[in-house]
């Protein structure tokens, strides 16, 4: 299967070419509106570059990976829904749930394949959850946590991506880049229920740059399930953070610490199995992806699963103004 990757001045484009060879994919078409930042990548990691993304979809890649800042990302995902090319969209798309909702009606009513890199639904606890929910193991789910702390924002502009910073280009800062994967988490917990946003606090902004470097928000659903989401660019070292999701219930609990998963139950002792590490779940990701476009099933997360977290992020930064 052959990859075309459009918008590369993006810092997961190399996670995505890299999760592409690793899914035994060919990297094809590199395209990004300065050229000299596609020719610089394309030399690093592979493909060849070309001069319009119009000029990638005509080599007809198997999947096309829509990146770039948030409004340039929605405008090219706009024309490239007008062809048939399954697309894997990674954030930030757009800025708010506005500019992502007419994207995500307009994908579901031409039945195009869209997903969203949101990669932590490869994660274990999606999976073990249906398992034991199917053997009747699990109970009410009393509440979610689910905790990304990444390094300073210094990072964005050491990777030559400082437009991460601006939130005339992406929308927001700790809670709309790394927030997103708790909030969708959280709603596919929920399934059709309604949630929102009961709190929402964000950091004092010790880095000083112009978007939030931590936020912390409370959801809750229809069925009084809570969702505790904090996500942050405040670990002192740029290598290293903080991730957990832990998700307990009447008659289990789960928690994912990025390497391995421990569940217990009522009637077991703990056990503890190996999971994706965080580092390689944009490769299952992409694996999972490919597949599912060669099998021609539905994405795993949809547009409109994006939209929904989008405009929890949308409440949460209104809470908080």
């Amino acid at each position: 299967m052959r990859v075309a990757l459009l918008g590369v001045c993006h810092w997961h484009a190399g996670f995505h070419a890299e999760a592409a060879n690793s899914a035994g994919a060919e990297l094809g078409a590199v395209w990004d509106e300065d050229a000299a930042v596609a020719a610089a990548f394309a030399a690093r990691a592979g493909g060849h570059v070309v001069a319009t993304p119009q000029a990638a979809l005509a080599e007809r890649p198997d999947l096309a990976v829509v990146l770039g800042r948030g409004p340039g990302a929605a405008v090219l995902l706009g024309q490239l829904l007008d062809h048939a090319v399954p697309l894997l969209v990674d954030k930030p798309l757009g800025l708010n749930e506005a500019d992502v909702a007419p994207l995500a009606e307009r994908a579901a009513r031409l039945g195009r394949f869209v997903t969203v890199a949101l990669a932590n639904r490869i994660g274990p606890i999606p999976g073990e959850i249906a398992t034991l929910r199917t053997a009747g193991a699990l109970g009410a789910i009393s509440h979610m946590q689910f905790r990304l702390i990444n390094g300073p924002p210094e990072r964005y502009r050491d990777w030559g991506v400082a437009w991460m910073l601006d939130p005339r280009q992406s929308g927001g800062g700790a809670l709309r880049n790394l927030g997103l994967h708790g909030l969708d988490a959280f709603l596919a917990l929920a399934g059709a229920q309604q949630v929102r946003v009961q709190h929402a606090a964000f950091g004092r902004g010790v880095h000083g740059v112009g978007v939030d470097d931590y936020a912390l928000v409370v959801l809750r659903a229809e069925d009084g399930m809570i969702g505790l989401v904090e996500a942050g660019y405040t670990h002192a070292d740029p290598r290293a953070g903080h991730f957990e999701w832990r998700v307990d219930a009447a008659d289990a609990s789960l928690a994912d610490n990025g390497a391995a998963l421990t569940v217990a139950t009522r009637d077991a002792p703990p056990r503890v199995q190996p999971a994706v590490p965080t580092s390689r779940r944009y490769a299952a990701f992409m694996a999972d992806v490919l597949t599912r476009v060669r099998d021609g099933r539905p994405s795993a997360v949809s547009l409109d699963d994006f939209r929904k977290a989008m405009a929890l992020a949308d409440r949460a930064y209104a809470m908080a103004s």
